[in-house]
């Protein structure tokens, strides 16, 4: 007996370092080799959709193993050696009410908290800020309205460029920097095609549509740096579309604004963008 509990015991043990070996990797701020699972939820939207895709696993895990147990009773019970003599039975009322009732019943189950998390992760009409994400074919553009109005883009980092510590297809030069604990509208729009603008860590994956503004929100719980990709196929280039964000306390956000609104100021020609705007409007003039 006492060797029958050792073997259990150093069983569980090897089950769970094989369970944060391989799944623990999900718990990261991007995406990881072999992950299996979510990233680890940093807002108040991604923890309440982890919550629901777990009762979702417990209702699908209660379903299989039914259907999967009813399977077997019937291939033991009805087949040819054990049952000879079919039963010539074709209806059964109180049976066809259990099988119509339940998945109402399971349906309804789901339907509730799937409205609450739909609504609660519209929108925030407390917002203590605003973000405005611009997609373009093939990069991210970011605008503070609240924080001085000013704008930059955002490319990702070739791999000839990458620093010490920078993830390969999901660095990008100008990392979009937030405030932790703070209620932020974002604002979406493309100048183009349709993108998407996806965070897995903040449970935000929403299209850019051009001529139309969508808007969504975040709440980040804890400091630190967040990678997310362009989800929707929107060119050759789709796949070189990072986001990366990075949250800091209230003070650094405040700090980082003051030296933002001199680096990004609007006078700035350098952008890419505003150059081939400018290089247009010169080309259109000498017409």
């Amino acid at each position: 007996m006492l060797f029958m509990f050792k073997r259990l015991h150093v069983l569980a043990t090897l089950a769970a370092v094989a369970f944060f070996t391989f799944s623990g990797a999900a718990f990261a701020d991007q995406p990881k080799p072999w992950q299996i699972g979510f990233q680890d939820a940093a807002s108040p939207v991604m923890e309440k959709i982890t919550e629901f895709h777990d009762l979702l696993l417990i209702i699908i895990t209660g379903i299989v193993l039914f259907v999967l147990a009813l399977m077997i009773y019937v291939i033991v019970k009805f087949n040819e050696k054990a049952n000879p003599v079919p039963s010539t039975t074709s209806h059964n009322t109180m049976l066809e009410v259990i099988w119509t009732a339940v998945p109402i019943l399971i349906l309804v189950l789901i339907a509730s908290p799937s409205i609450k998390l739909l609504y609660f992760m519209d929108k925030n009409p407390n917002a203590e800020m605003t973000l405005k994400v611009t997609g373009h074919q093939w990069y991210w553009s970011y605008q503070y309205p609240d924080n001085g109005d000013f704008e930059f883009d955002s490319y990702i980092v070739d791999d000839d460029d990458l620093k010490e510590g920078q993830p390969r297809l999901l660095a990008v030069d100008n990392e979009v920097v937030l405030p932790v604990d703070t209620d932020i509208r974002i604002l979406l729009a493309s100048d183009d095609v349709i993108h998407n603008w996806a965070m897995p860590s903040f449970g935000i994956k929403i299209d850019t549509v051009p001529g139309r503004t969508n808007e969504t929100w975040v709440r980040i719980d804890k400091e630190g740096t967040y990678y997310g990709q362009c989800s929707e196929l929107c060119g050759v280039n789709h796949g070189f579309m990072p986001i990366a964000v990075k949250a800091v306390s209230k003070e650094a956000f405040k700090a980082w604004t003051v030296e933002a609104q001199k680096e990004f100021a609007k006078a700035d020609d350098s952008s890419p963008r505003i150059a081939f705007v400018n290089d247009v409007k010169a080309a259109l003039t000498a017409r």
